[in-house]
């Protein structure tokens, strides 16, 4: 509409951070990660550790951090070769002389031939061949250039391997510049005398920052390394090869490079950040040498101290580096590494390389955990920063807080050493166990889960929806809607209203039929072995779910039996123990099932067994075990006048046999043919389904 303002929006480019539009971690899939870890027979601190490795969906673990770090590492190593300042400086020696000659050549006369003779008795060895040179009479412009642009090369490239971004700084040729640098370390090495005094303040970092602060920008997150470039050197010098001095990728020109926090990218905000990173690139320098052969370490050594001496630098750095060396002596100050690749490195991109290797290194080292204590509060945000960048920062704190979460939901118990799951989990659990079991089930049998009830309608349970007329006596509840409209129709138009006991109907409701079940699960090792104790945990859990939430009025059982039987509490289902115990004594398990029987009369008897084989154990009159293998007659025939008694009391068994062998299949026949029951071959992801389904079809028809 005209005269309105028109709203104005500005679009830039995502900032390092989290993301704000990223969902939370899933609580209930964590859980649920846990809870099937703990099922399988992980005790929870294990099972805790093992989600934080493998991580949930939408929220990478442990092991998928450490497999960045193992890609970004073999990306660095295939970076290039260690030795490329070597290389660019023989490059710039070599085209010198070269110069040189053929300036000599056109010129000619004894001068030029002595000069001549000069140059052709320089040393082989470079660093000795750039002394010799330094007092050398140029008669070419060009080889002058060319040797000072050997000599910038060497100091920024040194420098840039002590202060990241270092050459970028020095690109000009103005000794301010260099002034400039030699005053901030200087004021660095004062700064740090202070601090071993304790006499270092804030305000004394502030106001070197204030002064220097130019000289640490601020840095973009995981820079790549660059690629090399020309040294400014004359104008008509032509490419060479692996040039180590291109402006690095992580630093903007005029300016010393130097990371900062892990929360914000940038300059450090107190004296022992920026010694950190400082000690990290200096311990990274040293490796280099230790990386190079020895004559090329020495040659190396050779160019730096003739570059630091020329500059004056060389007592303030060397004593720098020993007051970062004392300061943080747990870095990697010696040691070399390995690098692939053809292409040349400087220095400084080199000594960055080295220093994201030993970043990488004790990230991966942090996210393995594989020591006494293990902790993920003891993974350096800093170094999970600069190795992987924000992101993996991102996806660190959102694995911290997964335990966190769980404990704050009062789903985590116990000490962090040794976390339990609570009540209130075991319950998720369990209701989650029952979803996965009902997801099994074909849809008519969901249909019929969801049909349980007699059909003998009854004076409680839930309403059928149907109604019949009152009689005395009835204790069913009255229908007021179809009560007053039977009123209504009897009475004449405009008559007062009369309700007479002919009027009044009664709500018919199906009557609930309470069951008292028994599940007897086989616990011994054989199931262990077998790969059967989750699925028969998780039965367990999904069939307790599923009366405790949909059929209260039921009286659920576990009992767990190997040579001996006992009945397991709700809470220490998921902690069931498949133990190396020899003995399936399913005559002691059916003790104890009649006995829950018997203390719920008019009931009906619900008995289901879980088992992958025979019985192998009984019990004595004392309550020992006794087994044997193979089975004697003595089992069998006590088991079997268990399973008569069970038959007497009008519970029907049913036996989910997990083993097709001839000796479990021979009995569970006969015990079927004994009861008047029924076997049932389940396969162990079907288990579940079987159970329930039994379940629900012996409570309907008894």
């Amino acid at each position: 509409m005209v005269g309105e303002p028109m709203t104005r929006y500005r679009y830039g480019p995502y900032r390092a951070g989290p993301d704000p539009l990223a969902p939370p971690a899933d609580t209930r899939a964590a859980l649920d990660a846990l809870g099937r870890s703990v099922i399988d027979g992980d005790r929870p601190r294990d099972a805790l550790r093992r989600l934080l490795h493998r991580g949930t969906d939408g929220l990478p673990g442990l092991d998928d951090l450490r497999e960045r770090a193992r890609t970004r590492t073999a990306e660095l190593r295939s970076l290039g070769r260690l030795d490329g300042t070597l290389e660019r400086v023989r490059a710039l020696l070599d085209r010198a002389v070269s110069q040189e000659r053929a300036a000599l050549a056109a010129v000619g006369g004894d001068d030029a031939a002595l000069r001549e003779a000069e140059l052709g008795a320089l040393p082989a060895d470079t660093a000795a061949a750039v002394r010799r040179l330094a007092d050398y009479a140029w008669r070419s412009d060009a080889a002058r250039s060319s040797y000072a642009a050997l000599r910038d090369l060497l100091r920024r490239e040194v420098l840039d391997s002590r202060f990241r971004g270092a050459k970028d700084a020095l690109a000009g040729t103005d000794p301010a510049e260099m002034a400039r640098v030699a005053s901030m370390i200087a004021a660095l090495n004062a700064m740090l005398d202070a601090d071993a005094r304790g006499a270092h303040t804030p305000d004394d970092f502030d106001r070197f920052m204030a002064e220097f602060g130019d000289l640490f920008p601020e840095l973009p997150e995981l820079p790549d390394l660059p690629d090399s470039a020309d040294s400014p050197g004359s104008a008509d010098a032509p490419e060479l090869p692996g040039s180590a001095d291109s402006p690095s990728a992580a630093a903007t020109p005029g300016s010393l490079g130097v990371p900062g926090s892990p929360t914000t990218p940038g300059r450090p905000r107190d004296l022992d950040e920026l010694v950190d990173v400082l000690a990290r690139r200096s311990a990274a320098a040293q490796r280099l040498l230790d990386s190079l052969t020895p004559d090329r370490r020495d040659t190396l050594l050779s160019l730096s101290a003739q570059a630091m001496a020329e500059a004056g630098l060389t007592r303030d750095v060397q004593r720098l580096g020993d007051a970062l060396r004392a300061r943080r002596p747990d870095l990697a100050w010696s040691g070399a590494e390995d690098m692939a690749g053809s292409a040349p490195l400087g220095m400084g991109d080199a000594t960055t390389a080295l220093a994201d290797l030993a970043d990488l290194a004790e990230v991966e080292r942090a996210l393995a955990q594989h020591y006494p204590g293990a902790d993920l509060a003891d993974v350096d945000e800093d170094a999970v920063r600069r190795a992987l960048g924000r992101r993996a920062v991102d996806d660190l704190a959102r694995l911290r807080s997964v335990e966190r979460d769980l404990r704050d939901q009062g789903l985590l118990g116990g000490s962090r050493g040794r976390p339990r799951l609570t009540p209130k989990a075991l319950r998720r659990l369990g209701a989650t166990a029952l979803r996965e079991v009902l997801g099994d089930v074909r849809p008519v049998a969901a249909q019929r889960a969801g049909a349980h009830s007699g059909s003998d309608p009854g004076p409680s349970g839930e309403p059928t929806g149907s109604t019949r007329p009152w009689s005395f006596g009835d204790e069913r509840p009255i229908d007021a809607v179809r009560t007053v409209r039977n009123a209504v129709a009897r009475s004449a138009p405009g008559a007062p209203l009369r309700l007479g006991p002919r009027d009044f109907e009664v709500a018919e409701a199906e009557q609930r039929r309470a069951a008292a079940v028994s599940l007897l699960v086989d616990v011994s090792y054989s199931m262990r072995q077998g790969g059967l104790a989750g699925a028969a945990k998780r039965t367990a859990m999904a069939l307790h779910a599923l009366v405790e939430t949909r059929y209260p009025q039921d009286a659920v059982q576990v009992v767990a039996f190997n040579d001996h039987a006992r009945e397991v509490p709700p809470k220490d289902l998921v902690d069931l123990a498949f133990e190396p115990v020899q003995g399936t004594n399913l005559h002691h398990a059916l003790l104890i099932a009649g006995r829950h029987v018997d203390r719920h009369p008019g009931f009906t008897p619900v008995v289901l067994v879980v088992t992958d084989g025979e019985p192998t154990a009984h019990l004595e009159r004392d309550g020992a075990a006794s087994f044997a293998w193979p089975p004697v007659p003595r089992t069998a025939e006590l088991t079997f006048a268990e399973v008569d008694r069970m038959t007497r009391r009008g519970a029907v068994i049913t036996v989910f046999l997990l083993d097709e062998a001839p000796g479990p299949a021979g009995f569970a026949a006969s015990l079927a043919r004994r009861n008047g029951g029924r076997v049932v071959h389940a396969a162990p992801e079907r288990l579940g389904a079987a159970v329930v389904l039994d379940y629900l079809a012996r409570r309907q028809h008894p």
